[in-house]
């Protein structure tokens, strides 16, 4: 098994600086819009971006929260191994906002559907819109697209794409792995 480093702690800075700028650009104030981290690891980089968006572009109000999807997946008792549920913290309504995911690799797209499922125990959503940190392009099962991507990445369905996060694993760093 060999890992390539796609992306370095000081790229991965200025990817989440970017997200934060786009962000910003496209939501303002942030009065109408909020950011929903996917369990579990769409968490580290949603809480990051909000980190940037309040301390150093001064954006007061934003609601965060996590959504775990775990009931909601179309692979939920299929596999030998058992899926161990998060911690949905969402303490806001989304009725008529604009909801930002966040997820830190988008693959299939089978993780967003459960997302744009899940989301609707807490209001009607105006418009969701998709952010990740890396865009597997050529892997999708469904028709989903991010609006927001870090990087695009072209992996062959053997290559895994692992993201570490500080908070969780240590270090910033993604690596892609052959086996």
């Amino acid at each position: 098994m060999s890992q390539k480093v796609l992306l370095s702690s000081k790229e991965i800075n200025i990817i989440l600086h970017r997200l934060a700028c786009q962000l910003l650009e496209n939501h303002l104030d942030f009065s109408n819009t909020v950011i929903i981290g996917i369990q579990p690891r769409g968490i580290f980089l949603a809480e990051r971006l909000t980190k940037i968006l309040r301390e150093e572009y001064k954006v007061k109000d934003i609601k965060l929260g996590f959504l775990d999807i775990t009931f909601y997946r179309d692979d939920f008792r299929r596999g030998e191994k058992t899926l161990e549920a998060n911690t949905t913290k969402i303490d806001f309504l989304v009725d008529d906002k604009n909801v930002v995911f966040v997820d830190d690799v988008l693959y299939t797209g089978r993780s967003i559907r459960a997302a744009l499922t899940a989301i609707q125990s807490f209001g009607r959503p105006s418009d969701i819109e998709l952010l990740t940190l890396i865009d597997r392009r050529f892997s999708r099962h469904l028709p989903i697209q991010p609006n927001y991507r870090g990087r695009q990445v072209d992996a062959i369905n053997e290559e895994k794409v692992k993201v570490m996060w500080e908070e969780n694993d240590g270090k910033d760093i993604v690596y892609l792995v052959s086996k």
